[in-house]
């Protein structure tokens, strides 16, 4: 059946552009004040298009979408009626519930794999911040005598600038050309090393793709909470502004990115553990692919 103006369900509609603006911000680790910011449309205004109960006009969705350095496709068009191959593996997944359709991502993503894990080059560490990715990347490079890097840092220094200012001049697009030369660059001059990826990598998939094929990469997990009290103990108080709209948007951000940080080859969830057990845990994993193999004596 064709639809029609008078069949269009347009408050519907609405309603879906709105959660998957609000998806993709979350996804991407910005704040609705950062979209505001980038795309010069009013918080208000964000937060009514987000509820579904804005109209955007053509411009003002192309101004969303260049903010967050996106395709117009990604945005705005119905994924639900995208065409499949396999039509009974698409009704599969649409019986699945979201937890199983996670599951199911992580299991088909990890068994088409094209790299062989003998040939990754060493460790990349994700998640959200405040999970022990720099504590524990640190204490396993010395561990193993590899380099650390933080993929952030390498950005501010392949761009002779700081994160605040690359955003401010280029926004989202340009960090993430920058942030994927990073990896790149950690790829092309390091046969082993432990990579600090930021938490929003994984919102870009060829960047995250290229992540994935290079190291084993390890989701270094703790609950909203922990996260939030280790962020506020490392000396940043922003999310004690707002307390519970700081809580409800780390978990939104936890849920938008679980799927992509659950296809990592191994989960380490740093839950009420101490950083020692958690490395002994961490080294125990990781060393095949920090060692560097024994040489073979000539005979």
């Amino acid at each position: 059946m064709t639809e029609t103006p008078d069949t269009i369900d347009i408050g519907a509609y609405l309603r879906d552009l709105g959660e998957r603006v609000r998806s993709l911000r979350a996804r991407r680790g910005m704040t609705r004040k950062d979209l505001s910011r980038h795309s010069d449309i009013s918080e208000r205004y964000l937060a009514q298009l987000e509820n579904g109960a804005a109209n955007p006009s053509v411009e003002l969705l192309w101004r969303i979408v260049h903010a967050m350095g996106i395709s117009f496709d990604e945005l705005v068009s119905d994924r639900s009626v995208q065409p499949m191959a396999h039509a009974p593996l698409l009704d599969l997944l649409r019986n699945l519930s979201a937890e199983e359709q996670n599951q199911a991502y992580g299991m088909l993503v990890r068994h088409f794999a094209r790299q062989p894990p003998q040939t990754l080059g060493g460790v990349a560490l994700i998640g959200l911040r405040g999970a022990g990715k720099t504590t524990l990347g640190r204490a396993m490079g010395e561990a193993f005598d590899v380099p650390f890097i933080r993929l952030g840092d390498l950005v501010e220094q392949l761009a002779g600038m700081e994160l605040a200012e690359i955003f401010s001049l280029g926004g989202q697009k340009t960090y993430r050309r920058l942030e994927r030369e990073a990896v790149q660059y950690v790829v092309d001059r390091h046969e082993r090393a432990i990579v600090e990826a930021g938490g929003s990598l994984v919102s870009e998939s060829d960047t995250f793709e290229l992540l994935r094929a290079s190291f084993f990469t390890v989701w270094v997990r703790t609950s909203p909470e922990e996260h939030m009290n280790r962020v506020i103990q490392q000396g940043d108080l922003r999310p004690m502004r707002g307390n519970d709209e700081a809580m409800d948007d780390l978990r939104r951000i936890l849920a938008e990115r679980e799927p992509f940080y659950g296809t990592a080859n191994y989960v380490l969830d740093t839950s009420r553990r101490s950083p020692a057990e958690c490395l002994r845990e961490l080294t125990g994993v990781c060393r095949p692919f920090l060692e560097l193999p024994a040489a073979t004596p000539a005979g």
